[in-house]
């Protein structure tokens, strides 16, 4: 969102092309601090604002974002904010990497992808991981945070299906997430006296790294065995997007189809709630991209179509994943499209 001339962050062309943009509420003076940082970050995620009643409560926060050609990361300083992107946000913008955010002081806390059901509450320290195509809510107490915006095809090179690190965190107790955390404080404090390709290359650096940590933590890498997990998974992920619109695609017909270990299978797509929900959680996200994208196509052969005994079964489903009917997700939508 464009800001007025008068208020639009400095932005400052460092030296070999690293370009810098700063914002800081304090230099807010014709909007409330809260409303002023909800219209600089907006374009990434949304401010969840409090009742007006508390709307002039002082807020402070400030954001330096560093851009070295198609690599970037930011450094956030923010009082406590409670951050969301909804299914009708992602249906109208084009962001679609993956960002990770590093905190370096404060935490995450009440974290929901809502479609899974999961969530968790980060310690200090602890590192997060968001598919910018996948809806997420999440309290963010008074923190430091590097965020790095990160390619899904990166992400890919150990996640055969990227999206299931959505949601995950990872703690900074061992030594690999110690190095990470020293790499980005360091980072973050040295990059203005960097030349473009030492930056450049610190910040790839840090997005490998942070890949690598949540494979390890999903056991996707490493040695062989690993590799056939990673193997596994894409197997069943192709299979399940190949028969998304099947009404009787189940996890019982998937281990029918593929002949895998029914221990190993289930085990693997435990932290997506179990492979019936992985598979209900696909069917909704594809939902969600008909409601937007085919305004011609009535709920009812939506549902259907995906799988579901009844339109109201699939109006109850969308409703828990996304706070919202279909019908009206579709309205909201073409309101804002």
């Amino acid at each position: 969102m464009n800001l007025p001339a008068s208020l639009s962050p400095a932005n400052i062309a460092l030296e070999n092309r690293i370009v810098r943009s700063h914002f800081s509420t304090q230099a807010e003076v014709q909007q409330l601090p809260l409303l002023a940082w909800r219209d600089r970050v907006g374009h990434v995620i949304d401010v969840v604002l409090p009742p007006l009643s508390e709307l002039g409560k002082p807020f402070q926060a400030s954001i330096d974002r560093y851009q070295v050609g198609a690599v970037m990361f930011t450094d956030c300083r923010s009082d406590m904010l409670v951050l969301e992107r909804t299914m009708a946000r992602i249906s109208r913008d084009k962001l679609r990497d993956f960002s990770f955010l590093v905190f370096l002081e404060g935490n995450v806390e009440n974290v929901s992808v809502r479609v899974s059901g999961r969530g968790g509450a980060p310690s200090l320290g602890s590192i997060l991981a968001i598919d910018m195509s996948q809806p997420i809510r999440m309290k963010r107490n008074a923190c430091r945070v590097i965020n790095f915006f990160v390619p899904g095809e990166l992400v890919q090179e150990v996640f055969p299906d990227p999206g299931a690190i959505h949601g995950r965190t990872i703690h900074g107790t061992t030594p690999l997430t110690r190095l990470i955390i020293q790499h980005v404080a360091t980072l973050a404090q040295s990059i203005g006296c960097m030349s473009a390709d030492e930056a450049d290359g610190a910040i790839r650096a840090a997005a490998q790294l942070l890949v690598a940590a949540f494979g390890k933590q999903a056991r996707l890498s490493g040695n062989a065995r690993s590799a056939a997990r990673a193997a596994m998974f894409g197997q069943v992920r192709r299979y399940i997007q190949s028969n998304l619109y099947e009404a009787d695609l189940s996890p019982e017909r998937v281990l029918d189809a593929l002949q895998l270990p029914r221990r190993t299978l289930y085990r693997l797509f435990e932290h997506e709630g179990g492979l019936g929900s992985y598979i209900r959680h696909l069917r909704l996200r594809r939902a969600a991209d008909d409601l937007a994208c085919n305004p011609n196509m009535t709920v009812t052969n939506i549902a259907y179509g995906l799988g579901f005994k009844s339109a109201s079964d699939f109006t109850r489903a969308f409703r828990r994943a996304y706070e919202m009917a279909p019908q009206d997700f579709r309205a909201l939508v073409g309101t804002v499209a």
